[in-house]
């Protein structure tokens, strides 16, 4: 070809991605530390932009009218809702083949999840309760933990903890993840329209049909599965649960001549997608909270905050190690023989971040009420580093003393 004909032949503006480069981002973006690390990033550029001198245009976008919603309802109602349809895979999943379909095997953690639910409500409510200016409704915001996070500071300082530590805290997160579903769809629906309910849950029951006749194409599970979400959406009942019906819909077990079944393919697809844009498009959008000196100064007095961070700082600690030692020694189930109560006692520390859904519920709990939504919102960001901080020192030290035997 001619130096003209070079110059003259038309460029590529976006060159194609070679199939290897797709597959090594899709891998990436599926690895632990990645989807984390891409969470945090979101929640910083939130606090910067929401507390920088451009301000304004961040809460304009965050408000402005996309289609029926804004974009910050896409962000908690859309994004979410592949998030919370991962987690019901996932739990089927644990129900039928996993950890939680031998009761043996999970017991320990799943009394621990459920403990580590209960007390940090229960601290939340003596903190609000006898306050004069306490607010009661929001005692849900405390109790979940952020498994993206969680597994991401695992991941980062206990390349030598044993693999059980790992498990145990899958355990946990599904179970807990479970629980906030359910506070979610019992505690936080509002506005309840039946018509709308029963053509959600017979799009899900054709969605499960689907998987029972064996159907592959992509071409009937898509508009099924959007339709679900709109019309739980329209329901009152909060969208993300259409998200976790569906994964709980999902076939999970091959058939002999699969070498994946459709949970693990759909998995396999979704997961960078969710991990690397519809959970940081959500943080982006819920952690842009003002930090200036007043906001400051009333959270430091405010029955919310400080209910927010005692829960998830204290209360998820003491729940979890609490729930755990108690299984272990007043029942016949015991604790992994891998593992050590310094380790339980670590991740029990660590189950406070309470991160994505922890933000979610706060904007469920508190309605219109602006101001202590943003109060909410900051108390569970300031929780949550400092959960991370204290686990991971706690995690390091456990990890060296693994690396030294």
């Amino acid at each position: 070809m001619s130096p003209v004909n070079r110059l003259l032949q038309k460029r590529r503006v976006f060159p194609r991605v070679l199939a290897s480069e797709r597959a090594f981002l899709a891998g990436t973006l599926r690895a632990e530390t990645t989807g984390g690390l891409l969470l945090l990033g979101a929640a910083v550029i939130a606090l910067i932009w929401a507390n920088s001198p451009w301000q304004d245009s961040y809460h304009h976008l965050r408000e402005a009218q996309l289609g029926p919603l804004t974009v910050e309802a896409w962000a908690a109602d859309g994004a979410l809702a592949l998030f919370f349809y991962l987690a019901g895979v996932e739990l089927k999943r644990e129900l039928v083949v996993g950890t939680l379909s031998r009761l043996s095997e999970a017991v320990v953690p799943v009394v621990a999840a459920v403990a580590g639910m209960v007390l940090p409500a229960i601290i939340y409510l003596i903190v609000n309760l006898t306050s004069s200016a306490g607010r009661p409704s929001g005692w849900a915001v405390p109790t979940a933990t952020d498994i993206a996070f969680a597994l991401a500071v695992l991941a980062i300082v206990g390349s030598s903890l044993p693999s059980a530590l790992r498990a145990f805290l899958l355990t946990l997160a599904v179970v807990d993840d479970f629980g906030a579903i359910l506070i979610i769809a019992v505690f936080f629906s509002h506005g309840f329209h039946l018509l709308a309910l029963l053509a959600a849950v017979a799009l899900i029951a054709v969605f499960a049909l689907l998987q029972r006749f064996r159907i592959r194409t992509p071409f009937l599970y898509v508009p099924v599965a959007l339709g679900a979400w709109w019309f739980m959406h329209e329901s009152g009942v909060h969208a993300t649960i259409a998200g976790v019906a569906l994964g709980l819909a999902t076939r999970v077990v091959p058939d002999p001549a699969e070498k994946k079944s459709p949970a693990e393919r759909v998995e396999h697809r979704l997961r960078p997608w969710s991990a690397g844009l519809a959970v940081p498009v959500f943080a982006l959008f819920a952690a842009g909270v003002t930090l200036n000196g007043n906001a400051v100064r009333t959270m430091l007095t405010d029955p919310v905050a400080i209910g927010v961070v005692a829960g998830l700082v204290a209360g998820k600690a003491l729940g979890v190690f609490g729930g755990s030692w108690l299984t272990a020694r007043f029942t016949r189930a015991e604790l992994n023989s891998d593992l050590a109560w310094r380790d339980v006692a670590a991740v029990s520390v660590l189950a406070g971040i309470g991160f994505t859904v922890a933000l979610l519920i706060a904007q469920l709990a508190f309605g219109d009420d602006t101001a202590q939504i943003e109060r909410a919102k900051a108390a569970v960001l300031i929780a949550s580093l400092l959960a991370a901080l204290l686990a991971a020192a706690l995690l390091f030290r456990r990890n060296r003393a693994y690396a030294e035997d």
